[in-house]
Formats: structure tokens, C-alpha cells, sequence
């Protein structure tokens, strides 16, 4: 056998010990950054953040829901959040009372009932509250696709200007408000 042969088969062997110790530095990498508090599980980072909301228009919510797009939030001349949520969503049950905080603060809160029938969303408010001062629909999932939302409950916080500044994916909590939305309302009120 020749040794070009030997050469390739040691390194064939070696290859799952590579594998398996870059495994091991990632896995040391993601447990100091716990120690630490850097390491974020929920830490997906968005393209849209810093950038302009994507060109868009939606259909309203019935029965009660007035449709949106881009043109409308740029003409809202105040920050928004835009929250993407379904009535087959458990975390959007959960996140239900957070948002009506939000509203009876003064937030205002502009909704996309995503994926979703317009009769089974209509109940999920009727049940959880309704939070939205404009309501859309995005059936399809065109327009979440383009946010780059990756599930529902998800919230895309808009300055005036029309740039995303802020992303959670997840269901907003009284400490997420608290610590990531509050001072961002402070800055771009």
C-alpha cells in the first residue's frame, strides 16, 4: 500500500476526532458565555434591525381590524410595535395581558394575525383582549417572511423614521418591557 494511501486513510479516521473537538470548543464557548450572561438562547439575530421595514400592505382583520402597511406605519409619525401573533399560539396567550399593559400605557401596538383564519383570530381577541389600534391579517405569511419572523408570538419595535430598532422573538414579559422595550419608548418617543 502506498503511503499517499496510508496518508488518506489516517486522516479519514482522524476526521471524526476533529468533529467531535470543535463540538467540544462550541460547547465550552456556549457554557462560558452563561457564566458570564452574554450567551442569549433566544439570540437569532434579524436582518431588519437598523434597517427599513420592508414594503408591504395587508388586508384588515375582520371583523373590527383596519389594515395596514409600510406608507401607514411611516405616516404614524410615532414609534410602533408591531406584534405578529396567532390563536393557535400558546405563548400568545401568555403574552395576551403584557400587551394590554402595553395599550392601556399609551404603547400603541399595531397587530398581523398571522397564518391565520380571520374567524379563529377574531375569537382568540374576543377571549385574550385586543390590544391592536390597527389590525391586519397576513394569511399567506408573505409579509412575516419578509419581516423575518421565524414563530409567533414575535415584536418588531418601528421608530417614526420607519427603522426596525428592536426584535423579540418570543412572548414579551413584564421584565422583557421593563428592561428592553421601556428605554427604547424613552429614546425614540
Amino acid at each position: 500500500m502506498s503511503e499517499a494511501v496510508q496518508l488518506r486513510r489516517r486522516l479519514l479516521l482522524l476526521t471524526p476526532l476533529g468533529v467531535a473537538a470543535a463540538g467540544g470548543v462550541a460547547f465550552l464557548a456556549m457554557l462560558r458565555g452563561m457564566q458570564s450572561g452574554n450567551f442569549d438562547p433566544r439570540g437569532v439575530p434579524s436582518p431588519l434591525v437598523g434597517r427599513r421595514i420592508p414594503d408591504f400592505s395587508l388586508p384588515a382583520q375582520p371583523p373590527d381590524g383596519v389594515g395596514f402597511g409600510s406608507a401607514d406605519l411611516l405616516a404614524a409619525g410615532r414609534p410602533v410595535l408591531v406584534n405578529f401573533f396567532a390563536s393557535w399560539c400558546v405563548p400568545c396567550v401568555l403574552e395576551a395581558p403584557v400587551l394590554m399593559q402595553l395599550k392601556e400605557a399609551g404603547v400603541p401596538i399595531w397587530g398581523v394575525a398571522y397564518k391565520d383564519q380571520p374567524d379563529a383570530a377574531a375569537q382568540f381577541l374576543r377571549a385574550n383582549g385586543d390590544p391592536y389600534a390597527r389590525l391586519a391579517r397576513d394569511e399567506p405569511g408573505r409579509v412575516a417572511i419578509d419581516f423575518g419572523v421565524y414563530g409567533v408570538p414575535e415584536s418588531y419595535f418601528v421608530d417614526r423614521s420607519g427603522i426596525v430598532r428592536w426584535r423579540w422573538a418570543g412572548g414579551l414579559s413584564a421584565d422583557t418591557v421593563s428592561q428592553e422595550l421601556q428605554p427604547l419608548l424613552r429614546k425614540y418617543a
